[in-house]
């Protein structure tokens, strides 16, 4: 069975490099992209098993990212974690009626995160 793949949209590279670092010590394949168009792009194209999508981002919200995948029968089932570093009141709330499976607010463990992305999709 092949790896699987967790696509991370998120703009700022030292956070990329966090989940970066912390997916290496596993058998997922990560792929990356940097705004939320071509985060949605990537999604559409690559099929990933699970994907980790920051509110704030460049070109499309993740929020935005979250809907359009969603509404398209080929990404709707994709599981999708939304991440922000914006803790405001009600943004649990928003993320799930975008739509997404699972919140994580930052600062966020790494051990929180890999626990919610090995239950969204598990390791081969």
């Amino acid at each position: 069975m092949s790896a699987k793949t967790i696509l991370h949209i998120e703009d700022n590279e030292f956070n990329r490099k966090i989940v970066r670092d912390l997916l290496a010590r596993t058998s997922y394949r990560l792929i990356e992209a940097a705004d939320g168009e071509s985060g949605v792009a990537t999604a559409k194209r690559e099929r990933p098993n699970l994907i980790l999508a920051d509110i704030q981002l460049p070109r499309m919200s993740g929020l935005d990212a979250t809907r359009a995948l969603r509404a398209d029968p080929e990404t709707a089932h994709i599981p999708i974690i939304v991440i922000t570093s914006f803790a405001l009141s009600g943004d649990d709330q928003k993320a799930r009626e975008a739509g997404a499976s699972h919140y994580l607010a930052k600062p966020y463990s790494p051990r929180e995160l890999l626990e919610a992305v090995r239950r969204l999709a598990p390791e081969a």
